[in-house]
């Protein structure tokens, strides 16, 4: 039973953030027919509102959202791009967010640039790490130190999601510094204005979400190798 209870608060602690976000998105997903624009059209606008030379926007992959400094690029996933619902306008915003803080070269849109490669390495170097372990057995015939490998590939996976997480600062400034006071100013009637926040609050904690979510991979690659 104590077993039954530990795995169920592990998936809860890995998969509950995400399985929220996802949930606050599609429920405010609704096409609104009043909306007088889709998220694509909503994101040029600012463009041009603010001057945002060089940057452009483009249909991304289903639920790929994002902006890349590189490229000055908004890519937005169809369902935003085409949108005209709560969550379409939300997210939109929230990317022009990030788009408006590299634009201005705010000292917070340097915490992406920074953490996000460590993050992503880190994640792939802890999945190496647990994948080479049953070879290193074999090979070794050494378990102690398949063990510590086991160890070396938890913790660089657990890191990942600290280095995810110094990026929050990033996030909820594109949310709740950019994209709310904007959406204040008359482009969603107040009454949908709740809903916009919760769904800026999702947009801001969508990396962090799936970076917890490799918690419960570490459980999953545990078992396999056992």
């Amino acid at each position: 039973m104590i077993y039954l209870l530990g795995l169920a608060a592990l998936l809860l602690l890995a998969y509950g953030p995400s399985l929220w976000v996802r949930y606050v998105i599609n429920k405010h997903s609704k096409t609104i027919d009043a909306m007088p624009g889709t998220g694509a059209e909503l994101a040029e606008h600012f463009i041009e509102r603010y001057k945002l030379e060089g940057v452009t926007v483009k249909r991304a992959e289903p639920e790929q959202n994002y902006y890349s400094p590189e490229e000055k690029l908004v890519g937005l996933s169809p369902d935003v791009y085409d949108g005209k619902s709560i969550s379409a306008v939300a997210i939109a915003t929230h990317e022009i967010g990030h788009a408006i803080q590299y634009h201005r070269q705010e000292p917070v849109s340097r915490l992406r640039s920074r953490y996000t490669k460590l993050a992503v390495a880190a994640q792939r170097l802890g999945i190496f790490v647990m994948t080479a372990a049953p070879l290193l057995t074999l090979i070794t015939k050494a378990p102690p130190l398949t063990v510590l490998m086991l160890l070396a590939g938890v913790v660089a996976m657990l890191g990942s999601v600290a280095l995810y997480a110094m990026i929050l600062p990033e996030e909820f400034d594109a949310s709740f510094a950019k994209a709310l006071p904007i959406l204040e100013e008359g482009y969603l009637p107040a009454a949908h204005l709740p809903a916009a926040r919760q769904v800026l609050k999702a947009a801001a904690l969508t990396y962090v979400a799936g970076a917890l979510a490799s918690i419960f991979s570490i459980w999953r690659w545990l078992r396999v190798l056992r």
